[in-house]
């Protein structure tokens, strides 16, 4: 019995393993694909910084990313803006939440899929968006 148990966690931790290896793999992709650098993917805290400028967000927006249950509402807004800077849109953004082990490696290996900029707009910085701010009460 012993020896089964042991097994089934070998196995077990493989698989994880090349889980783990996979994403790692296409964030550093994505990253490359963006203009960031791609060891920045495997820096924790980090990663989400250079997250908030490829799809235009204020670098802020890293607190509210490690806020726990908000980190949820805003990682699903990230990735939202993420598919759209990749010319991807809402049904995308839903791959990505719920089947994350797909969806990134689709985003990072795609030949076929390349940055168009902060969620899609190649125009808009972070200057222009904050410029915008209460644009339309003028």
């Amino acid at each position: 019995m012993d020896s089964a148990m042991s097994s089934f966690f070998i196995v077990f931790g493989i698989i994880i393993l090349a889980i783990v290896v996979l994403i790692v793999a296409s964030m550093w992709k994505i990253f490359e694909k963006a203009g960031q650098p791609g060891w920045a993917a495997i820096v924790p805290i980090y990663n989400l910084y250079i997250l908030t400028k490829i799809i235009g967000k204020p670098g802020w927006w890293v607190l509210l990313m490690i806020i726990p249950y908000l980190n949820i509402i805003f990682m699903i807004w990230a990735y939202n803006l993420l598919s759209k800077s990749f010319g991807k849109d809402t049904g995308f953004t839903v791959g990505l939440v719920l089947l994350g082990i797909v969806f990134f490696p689709i985003l990072a290996f795609d030949k076929s899929i390349v940055y168009q900029g902060p969620a899609g707009n190649p125009s808009a910085g972070l200057g222009d968006q904050i410029q915008s701010i209460g644009a339309d009460i003028r």
